[in-house]
């Protein structure tokens, strides 16, 4: 048991990252409370999942079912489906952390919901690095934007996406484990139970992997895209009548913001996770990057509404056509009776619905 816990000491992070301070804390305490920053942690997840489920099934609804299918369009819908599966699942890490940091859930919900945090990040900083690529290609190439740019590629494209967030993520369904630890259940990293080195390098190489292809290669390509896009922009004095563009910058803007300090405790964690020095640091710091990484699921439906004039046009009008339906049928409605003696004097909406 000690060099279980030992090895624990060594890899928490993501949603095991109370572990080492849980484990020192319960050998005076047996029940540890939950510290400020945690409560406010978990407040910001809270409202994450408050305002995330609500507001991508909105974007869902009007991109999936109401709105002509675009390439814009099944951009913005993939974007909010890997948002909307991250919200649904944001309760089980919510009570992980209210139950201080007990999981009961088992082994195979702790393996899915790490999995699903994995695949929500990689799936939505590459539909906003392919965006940043698809808006540079339609605006500064207009030409081979209209040769390429079809719904076929885009589906072909949106596919490839899945699949390669999903092996990315797949890690977390291998090695995600469960372990009674003071009598509390902890969903955590099992790199390996025996060898040190390898689950030292493991650990290196998952970390390592999500910061170049999940943040850092993405992050160089969306600079290089809109700056080029400026510069054109201005010197070929392109003409950009929509607000598309700042809605897409704006919600790059907020990936960064609030993925930006998790990679970089992340990074940190690696480089100073044996001193002790940095331990309360790393403690207060890594769940906060959380949270406001959770944040971010939430945040995309409130600037589509707030900058896309269009977006709010379409919202409207979708609306609108909603509640004239529905009052529509609540005029047509009423008694047996009403409707048999509006049947006798061809009350024009039962015609219609008979036709």
């Amino acid at each position: 048991m000690e060099d279980l816990e030992e090895m624990l000491f060594e890899e928490f992070e993501n949603y095991s990252y109370p572990v080492e301070d849980y484990l020192l804390e319960s050998e005076t305490d047996e029940k540890a409370p939950l510290g400020v920053v945690h409560w406010i942690s978990m407040g910001l997840c809270c409202l994450a999942f408050v305002l995330g489920v609500p507001g991508n099934a909105l974007v869902i609804w009007f991109t999936g079912f109401k709105w002509k299918k675009t390439v814009a369009t099944l951009w913005f819908l993939n974007l909010a489906i890997a948002d909307f599966i991250f919200v649904l699942f944001l309760p089980l890490y919510i009570s992980y952390m209210a139950m201080s940091f007990h999981w009961p859930f088992g082994i195979w919900l702790c393996k899915v919901n790490s999995f699903i945090a994995q695949l929500n990040m990689f799936a939505s900083v590459f539909f906003l690095t392919v965006i940043s690529l698809d808006r540079y290609v339609h605006l500064v190439h207009p030409v081979l934007a209209h040769r390429h740019h079809t719904q076929k590629n885009t589906l072909l494209v949106i596919i490839f996406v899945w699949i390669l967030a999903s092996l990315l993520g797949g890690p977390a369904l291998y090695f995600r484990d469960t372990v009674v630890l003071n009598n509390h259940t902890v969903c955590y990293n099992n790199f390996h139970y025996n060898d040190a080195h390898l689950r030292l390098m493991r650990y290196h190489a998952l970390t390592w992997v999500k910061f170049i292809v999940g943040y850092l290669i993405p992050l160089t390509t969306m600079i290089i895209c809109y700056s080029c896009l400026i510069f054109q922009v201005k010197r070929r004095s392109i003409v950009i009548s929509n607000k598309h563009f700042w809605t897409v910058l704006a919600v790059v803007t907020a990936f960064l913001i609030c993925w930006t300090p998790y990679h970089l405790f992340s990074i940190w964690e690696l480089m100073v996770h044996h001193n002790s020095y940095f331990s309360q640091m790393l403690l207060s710091g890594i769940p906060l990057s959380i949270s406001l990484a959770c944040l971010n699921s939430c945040l995309n439906p409130i600037l589509y509404v707030l900058i896309s004039k269009k977006f709010q046009v379409h919202v409207r009008a979708s609306v609108a056509e909603i509640l004239k339906h529905t009052l529509w049928e609540v005029s047509c409605s009423g008694t047996v009776s009403e409707q048999l003696r509006n049947s006798e004097t061809k009350n024009p909406c039962l015609m219609e619905t008979a036709q």
